[in-house]
C-alpha cells in the first residue's frame, strides 16, 4: 500500500515535482540549483536536491525573473 501525499502539502520537491508545480522548466531549476547551491531552499539528500516548497516560493515571491 503506497500514501500519495498531495504535492501542495509536501515539504520538499524534487526537480521533477517542482518544475510541474511552479510551472518552471526542469532545466532551469537545475540552473538555479546549480547557482545556488547553499540556499536555503535546497535539501541536498546524498547529490539529489530537494527543493524546499515553502522557501522556494517566498524566495520567487521576491524575485521579478527568473
Amino acid at each position: 500500500m503506497s500514501i500519495q501525499i498531495p504535492i501542495w502539502e509536501k515539504f520538499t520537491l524534487s526537480i521533477e515535482e517542482a518544475a510541474v508545480y511552479f510551472r518552471i522548466g526542469e532545466n532551469k531549476l537545475r540552473q538555479i540549483v546549480s547557482e545556488n547551491k547553499d540556499a536555503d531552499f535546497i535539501l541536498w539528500n546524498g547529490n539529489r536536491p530537494q527543493i524546499k516548497r515553502a522557501k522556494f516560493e517566498k524566495m520567487l515571491d521576491n524575485v521579478n525573473t527568473i
